[in-house]
């Protein structure tokens, strides 16, 4: 099988080096010769080798997201780790030799756990699942690999397991109020960064893994050729949304986003991403050559949020940058948006039908945004009036006079 290598010549010789262990093992295996790997090379057509394989498959490097290959990681070792019968590794046994019953026994052990933190008796069904699809995939992809390595009556044994029902909680959600909450209190806190990242996740709908990776720039935000868009961009779509930031109209300017701008304001400009981190006088110490900022990491930046939630008024304990983009998208069924406006500004679908409706898109995203902005309005008018209402009988109260009675 013929595979370029690119340009780059470090990962040229790192994955030439592979490709050629890989073709030195299946040949051995071919001529019925004994296979011995090094030593942190696993067993020709095992499990453990599976798993490798799966891992420098196009399937993996180019659909699983730096942000969720710990946890695929992870994944991995809990399946090969399991002990069998014998006492002997999973990940040592040959592919070919997990049956459709073994992967049922498999599941069951899934479920029940062997770390020291897993509770008796308490069945850890979200996992069981993660495991479950993991390995029917992994199975599926090297197999088209390397059929000849696996079972011809069966290849993928864990199609058709039977996984045991299990109530899926709701997504959770934050409103408007609890947003802004959270990033007044953020800035006051000194990280404006964090501030900007749940807005930008609540009013444009950007995933928080792409805000933080600096998937959104300075340059995307009213720039000289678009001084009305931010460009949001959004990777796991492959899409580029053009939300509009104000309109002309006969009355006069209206400002769609004027609270976030304002947040955007409180943010400094410390490169071309809009989401860096400072770089304090500790770390300037120990590394001179540094500039003035870095991107953060992700769980660190998450980790701020779980610590800020606990200090600002107004913020749940349920708070999280994931929940703030669930809000926004809540917003949008909650001002009664069509389908296709909604996901004009979400961006939920494949880059060929965007590039396809590009112009269609652009129109869609103004009515969208207006329709959005005018809910905004509308909620505010509604608390203003409620407010003024129950101050009106507070103050008759407190001034002695009756409500007038309609039968009066």
């Amino acid at each position: 099988m013929n595979e370029p290598l690119g340009s780059d010549f470090a990962k040229m010789t790192e994955r030439a080096k592979t490709l050629n262990e890989q073709f030195d093992e299946w040949d051995l295996a071919r001529k019925g010769q004994p296979v011995s790997p090094g030593p942190n090379v696993p067993k020709y057509g095992t499990v453990d080798w599976l798993f490798r394989e799966y891992k420098i498959s196009k399937a993996y490097l180019e659909k699983v997201a730096q942000r969720s290959r710990s946890d695929y990681e992870w994944a991995m070792e809990q399946i090969c780790d399991i002990k069998t019968k014998n006492g002997d590794r999973v990940g040592s046994r040959p592919a070919r030799m997990i049956t459709p019953r073994a992967a049922d026994k498999l599941y069951d052990k899934f479920l029940e756990g062997t770390g020291k933190k897993d509770l008796k008796g308490t069945l850890r069904l979200r996992t069981g699942e993660k495991l479950i699809g993991l390995c029917r995939k992994a199975w599926r992809v090297v197999h088209r690999l390397f059929p000849d390595e696996f079972d011809r009556d069966v290849p993928n044994p864990w199609t058709g397991v039977t996984l045991k029902v299990r109530p899926k909680g709701k997504k959770l959600a934050v409103t408007r109020d609890e947003v802004y909450a959270f990033a007044w209190g953020a800035i006051d806190a000194g990280y404006p960064e964090v501030a900007a990242t749940a807005v930008i996740c609540f009013e444009w709908l950007q995933r928080p893994e792409n805000v933080v990776a600096g998937c959104i720039k300075w340059s995307d935000y009213r720039s000289p050729t678009a001084p009305t868009i931010i460009n949001v961009e959004h990777h796991k779509t492959g899409t580029v949304a053009p939300h509009p930031l104000e309109e002309r109209t006969a009355e006069g300017l209206v400002l769609f986003y004027a609270d976030a701008e304002e947040v955007l304001a409180k943010l400094p400009k410390l490169g071309v991403p809009m989401i860096l981190r400072e770089i304090g006088k500790k770390a300037k110490k120990e590394k001179p050559n540094a500039g003035t900022a870095k991107p953060w990491i992700y769980s660190s930046l998450n980790h701020v949020v779980a610590r800020l939630r606990k200090k600002i008024d107004g913020v749940p304990p349920h708070f999280t940058l994931d929940a703030c983009r669930h809000g926004g998208m809540t917003e949008l069924e909650e001002a009664e948006l069509t389908d296709g406006q909604g996901r004009a500004l979400s961006t939920h679908k494949t880059q060929k039908a965007y590039e396809g409706y590009a112009k269609r898109t652009a129109k869609r995203m103004l009515s969208a945004t207006r329709k959005r902005h005018a809910h905004v309005l509308a909620e505010a008018l509604a608390n203003e009036a409620a407010t003024n209402v129950q101050n009106e009988a507070l103050d008759g109260v407190q001034n002695g006079k009756q409500p007038i009675s309609k039968s009066a």
